[in-house]
């Protein structure tokens, strides 16, 4: 497990808490919008200048008074199984964990939680199942997607689902189907792609975006299926 870095304050990857949001490198999706190409190819992981477990708890336990809790993101982070031992070691500090994921691996997430070892799981939803693929780039197997799925609504923990609408990518219709597919369930938030400086595929650097009131009206389209449904990033 190679860990890409930390960033010591987040106000934003788990909402309500104050988080230090862990970032480990490898993926197995290649999603052409992805913010984090240096946690996914390669090539740059290569470049990565890891910390060593020692010191991300040593920096993690001295912001014990200042965070609610740890958000482990990536890339994906359940591709690694020392991911259990990582979070066994942060959990035994007193404090709690939230996991981003793509849902690839519902055997190593059901563990996590039958293990109490995640209070809190954000899992994205690329695309309705018919454009898997095709956003994330690899041939994507939905019956693991599916059963991540069924195992988050069932666990009893706190959990969302959450999609990057890209306008290129995803049409209103798709958001349509993907809340039909997903819910009902507790949360689902729509994420405004933002262009920046770095995208997987550099082509999407300077894609245009939907408007607020564009994605405010495709959130409303489904939020009947969800106990609670936000756009984030307008």
């Amino acid at each position: 497990m190679i860990i890409g870095g930390l960033q010591k304050t987040s106000l934003v990857d788990w909402p309500g808490n104050i988080c230090s949001t862990v970032f480990i490198a490898g993926c197995n999706f290649r999603c052409p919008f992805c913010h984090n190409p240096e946690l996914v190819l390669p090539s740059e992981i290569e470049k990565i200048e890891a910390m060593t477990e020692t010191e991300l708890l040593t920096e993690l336990v001295s912001r014990k008074k200042v965070i609610d809790g740890v958000c482990v993101t990536g890339g994906e982070p359940l591709m690694s199984p020392d991911i259990v031992k990582l979070l066994h070691k942060i959990k035994d500090k007193g404090l709690a964990v939230k996991v981003d994921t793509n849902g690839t691996v519902p055997s190593l997430l059901q563990k996590l939680i039958s293990d109490g070892l995640v209070d809190y799981v954000a899992m994205d939803i690329k695309a309705p199942k018919e454009k898997y693929s095709s956003l994330t780039g690899v041939k994507a197997n939905i019956s693991l997607i599916e059963e991540s799925i069924k195992i988050l609504k069932t666990s009893g923990i706190e959990y969302e689902f959450r999609t990057t609408v890209t306008k290129d990518l995803l049409s209103a219709s798709d958001i349509k189907k993907i809340g039909e597919w997903i819910g009902p369930a507790k949360a689902y938030y729509l994420q405004h792609f933002v262009s920046s400086e770095k995208t997987l595929d550099p082509r999407m650097m300077d894609k245009k975006t939907y408007t607020p009131d564009e994605m405010k009206e495709m959130m409303a389209s489904v939020a009947d299926k969800f106990e609670k449904s936000e756009v984030r990033g307008v």
